[in-house]
């Protein structure tokens, strides 16, 4: 009995290791021109490791005068090759992105344009890097905004609910957060904060819920009432309200302005009015003059979201322009490319 039982084991046992044995491949071996590597082999079996060098004047395209990859199923973990010592590898940019060149390295004189996350500013305005020598000289740097935001201070009785994993916030940021059980927010206020100037508003309070029993003392304070009885509406510079309701102002903002912060203000039964928006200033203005590479053409103003061409001084003869956007309140420019630089994608 045991006997069979044994065999019926190796039936079902064996076939499942002789799938797993032929569905790890082996590698062949790379096409590595200008280097060497070890162990020299044909094939190398699934899980080995290939450690291989350049000849003089090359280098490995990892870090490392020498470099190690590993088969992978068939594959290499990198591709084991070669690179001429004046090319450069993807540089390290903290809290920035740039477009990474599949190729996986950049050849000398290549240049990559730095764009900094969402509440981080480039320093000195320096957004550009040139390859050089095999090395990135001069590589920008994003720092921190001062307008930016950090992580939400705690909300008692309540949770934010779609916040990301970050440690910064844009200024303009928006929160949305939800009360414990038991308690909730008065009046027709969003439960929203905001991050305004490097510090977030306070948000509507979450209060005990009038099923608990408790509609006395201070949660009374901060219940809604009709808006005149909080005297004249409030000021909000560059702003006004466009829908007077009888229970809340909804505020807009005037041209080349973006409404930051709660966009509905209500008034409280204590006289006061809730957390009001501000107007910010979202437009651009280029001074032509500070920019060695534009011909003078004065200071010239863009709307957020918008882009301009400005001619550049011509160089070898072609008609050349950078293109200046405006995105909440800061520019962004090119370099100075003619149109078909820009038509191929490589300005």
């Amino acid at each position: 009995m045991c006997t069979r039982y044994l065999g019926f084991f190796l039936l079902v046992w064996f076939p499942g290791m002789l799938h797993a044995q032929s569905a790890a491949e082996p590698c062949s071996a790379p096409s590595l021109n200008g280097g060497y590597s070890v162990p020299d082999e044909e094939t190398y079996p699934h899980e080995s490791k290939l450690l291989y060098s350049c000849d003089n004047g090359l280098k490995p395209a990892v870090e490392g005068w020498w470099a190690t990859s590993t088969c992978e199923n068939g594959k290499w973990s990198h591709d084991p090759q070669c690179i001429n010592e004046t090319s450069c590898l993807p540089p390290t940019t903290p809290n920035a992105v740039y477009n990474v060149n599949p190729e996986g390295w950049y050849e000398e004189g290549d240049k990559i344009r730095i764009k900094c996350l969402e509440g981080y500013e480039h320093k000195d305005r320096h957004a550009t890097a040139v390859c050089q020598n095999g090395a990135w000289p001069s590589l920008p740097v994003c720092e921190r905004s001062i307008e930016s935001c950090s992580e939400p201070p705690k909300m008692p009785h309540a949770v934010i609910i779609n916040m990301k994993s970050q440690e910064v916030f844009a200024e303009g940021s928006q929160l949305l957060y939800e009360c414990e059980d038991g308690f909730t927010t008065d009046g027709e206020e969003e439960k929203k904060i905001y991050c305004l100037y490097g510090n977030w508003t306070k948000g509507s309070p979450c209060r005990p819920s009038s099923s608990t029993g408790s509609n006395e003392g201070d949660s009374g304070t901060f219940q809604s009432i009709s808006v005149d009885k909080c005297g004249r509406f409030p000021l909000v510079e560059n702003g006004i309200p466009t829908e007077n309701g009888r229970l809340s102002l909804k505020y807009t903002c005037n041209d080349f302005y973006k409404l930051v912060g709660p966009p509905i203000v209500v008034c409280y039964r204590n006289g006061m009015w809730s957390d009001v928006p501000i107007c910010k200033d979202t437009s651009c203005r280029v001074d032509t003059t500070r920019y060695p590479e534009l011909k003078p053409a004065g200071i010239k103003i863009l709307r957020d979201g918008e882009t301009m061409e400005l001619a550049c001084t011509d160089v070898w003869t072609f008609d050349n322009f950078s293109k200046f956007s405006c995105k909440n309140g800061r520019v962004e420019s090119t370099e100075c490319c003619n149109r078909a630089q820009f038509r191929l994608g490589i300005c």
